[in-house]
């Protein structure tokens, strides 16, 4: 699943944004492109799910693919 996030991300964003994934589901996989301003999460739940991780860890998502 794909998410777009609002605003520019820089490679310092990455790693808050994984632990706050991983907080969700631990053996998710988290990829980003920082570029684009999106983050790839390979996992078994649902895409909602990890919704509040990102809010709770300070930035503003949208679901860009699932």
């Amino acid at each position: 699943m794909k998410f777009r996030i609002r605003e520019q991300l820089s490679d310092g964003d990455v790693p808050k944004i994984a632990d706050a994934i991983i907080s969700v589901d631990p053996d998710a996989k988290v990829s980003a492109d920082v570029g684009a301003n999106t983050v790839d999460v390979s996992s078994w739940l649902f895409a909602e799910e990890f919704l509040v991780a990102f809010y709770d860890a300070g930035y503003d998502v949208r679901i860009a693919q699932r």
